[in-house]
């Protein structure tokens, strides 16, 4: 990898890590036009720098879940308190993405990653966000998160193994489903990603790490540095955006770019 193929990827990264249009498909397919797939190794590296952004910008919300779950186990807090409980639910909702990854992961960093699957993905998971977005009341607030959904979270954010579904479309969608408010649904989907994107980018870093062909260190670095500082802008405007707009934008690129993808994969311009 160049560095200008790494500069590229890590906006591209930035950009689309937490909007419900799949960061990865966007990479596979930006990996393309420099002449090939950048893999998931990668992707999940340089989620690393993008996560690191969820981790400053809810540093103060992180560090009183952190805290209050620690009290409640220690007994000196109950169990029932709102953060504690939010610390067990993304404890609970984090486990469907570990199992699935371990016992997919030749299929995710292979054949899942073809361009036919991912523009499928593009396309079906555009019409779920659109229904859950139009048929959502949203009248329940992350405080009422129940351990029924709190595993329901966690099941939809594993569809984000698939590129295409996209990791806070998937979560966004199911929260919008089980009636929660944009806002709860996307900051939940933040605090969701947390465990399963540290402990997949560390694994990835490890593994390439140990790999016999020296990894490009600087270029990977850069993009990751480079979607750290782009995605804390992007969490910034996507709550402000969400407080007042749907997601239809996202839904009509969502499409749209599907429908460019098959035809791009149909004429041989790209290959899958």
């Amino acid at each position: 990898m160049d560095w200008l193929q790494a500069i590229v990827l890590g906006v591209v990264q930035g950009l689309t890590e937490f909007l419900p249009i799949s960061s990865s498909a966007h990479q596979s397919i930006v990996g393309r036009f420099f002449g090939e797939d950048p893999g998931s190794a990668f992707t999940a590296i340089t989620q690393l720098g993008t996560e690191a952004a969820v981790l400053v910008y809810f540093r103060k919300d992180i560090a009183q879940i952190i805290r209050s779950w620690c009290l409640a186990v220690a007994g000196k807090l109950p169990h029932s308190d709102p953060q504690a409980r939010l610390g067990w639910m993304v404890i609970l909702g984090s486990i469907p993405i570990g199992l699935l990854g371990i016992a997919l992961k030749d299929v995710i960093t292979g054949p899942a990653r073809n361009l036919w699957i991912t523009a499928t993905m593009l396309l079906v998971f555009a019409l779920v966000i659109d229904v859950a977005d139009r048929r959502a009341k949203q009248d329940r607030q992350l405080e009422q998160l129940t351990v029924r959904h709190g595993l329901y979270y966690g099941l939809w954010q594993a569809l984000a193994l698939v590129p295409g579904v996209s990791r806070s479309g998937g979560t966004i969608a199911g929260g919008l489903f089980m009636g929660y408010t944009r806002e709860a649904a996307a900051r939940y989907s933040f605090l969701l990603a947390i465990p399963a994107v540290l402990l997949s980018g560390f694994q990835q870093l490890f593994d390439i790490a140990d790999e016999p062909v020296e990894p490009a260190w600087g270029p990977i670095a850069v993009a990751t540095v480079i979607s750290f500082v782009i995605g804390y802008a992007v969490i910034a405007w996507l709550l402000r955006y969400i407080s007042t707009h749907t997601f239809r934008p996202f839904v009509i690129y969502r499409i749209g770019l599907a429908l460019v993808l098959f035809v791009l994969l149909g004429t041989g311009v790209i290959a899958a």
